[in-house]
């Protein structure tokens, strides 16, 4: 189908896109890499009267390393991110999962800050995001804010954003030396949201785990993290009886829809076997 009639601005600067949103209102949405948006306007489920093209936003663009953190500008790409060598050296897990994200020509367009700020539960940064402790820079008319990613996600396309606000930046803690890391993602086919996926982030110490962090994505209306699965873990050297609570823990928090991905019951088991790999798999990295 062919989009409705719009209006269309591409702002130079953050104030102007702001400014932008803040005078047309709820008949304004901001264009990033527009892989959500675009298809709902062209199936008529979205039909902004103004569409804002943030590509002419330098001030969007960017990675860059500032003391112990990576601030990733919310118009970088995949592509960006996978040809940064601050993310390679600090951060490969985002390297490993924007790899898993689509397929080549959507890692081309598709951004970081649209991929986190737009609530879609099937999105694989947002959980990842939470995962490595990530915060998000937000700048409205009331000036800026910084939220941490665990607490944005509110709902399935429901966030933190305020009407008018805007995802500027991700800046996300450098991850320490020799720190384990794997991003699981099971798919029916390239291109593909996850029937179920899990991150990983931890350290060790004298064979057993020290510090642990485990996200789901795709297992709730909400990114998830597995607090009490990574809390069974640690001090333990990942035998077989802490990774099977590990996945129980996990799957206790799971909730995901039943469609064309398979039964509420199938997703949470493979949820689990995701965490299971994703474990074993960031513990042999770890040094």
């Amino acid at each position: 189908m062919i989009p409705g009639s719009f209006s269309y601005h591409r702002p130079a600067t953050v104030a102007d896109a702001v400014k932008l949103l803040a005078d047309l209102g709820d008949e304004a949405r901001a264009l990033a890499g527009g892989h959500s948006l675009v298809p709902m306007m062209k199936l008529r489920l979205a039909t902004p009267s103004h569409l804002i093209d943030l590509h002419g936003v330098t001030a969007l663009k960017g990675i860059r390393r500032e003391g112990n953190n990576i601030v990733i500008g919310a118009m970088a790409t995949q592509h960006d991110l996978l040809g940064s060598k601050d993310i390679g050296q600090s951060l490969p897990i985002l390297h490993e999962t924007a790899l898993l994200i689509a397929d080549p020509q959507v890692r081309y367009r598709g951004t970081i800050g649209g991929n986190v700020a737009n609530g879609d539960p099937g999105n694989d940064m947002p959980a990842l995001m939470m995962t490595l402790g990530a915060s998000y820079r937000l700048e409205g008319t009331s000036g800026t804010r910084d939220i941490a990613a665990a607490e944005f996600y509110q709902g399935a396309y429901f966030t933190a954003l305020e009407p008018g606000e805007i995802l500027t930046a991700i800046s996300i803690p450098v991850a320490p030396a020799g720190h384990g890391y794997a991003y699981e993602k099971l798919k029916r086919k390239v291109g593909d949201y996850a029937t179920a996926a899990a991150a990983v982030m931890l350290t060790m110490s004298g064979g057993k785990v020290a510090t642990c962090a485990i996200g789901l994505t795709n297992l709730h209306e909400t990114p998830l993290l597995a607090a009490d699965a990574a809390k069974a873990v640690i001090g333990t050297g990942l035998d077989a009886a802490s990774l099977k609570k590990a996945a129980q823990a996990a799957e206790a928090i799971m909730a995901p829809a039943a469609d064309a991905r398979g039964p509420v019951e199938y997703r949470k088991h493979v949820g689990g076997i995701m965490v299971t790999r994703a474990l074993q798999r960031a513990a042999a990295r770890a040094k």
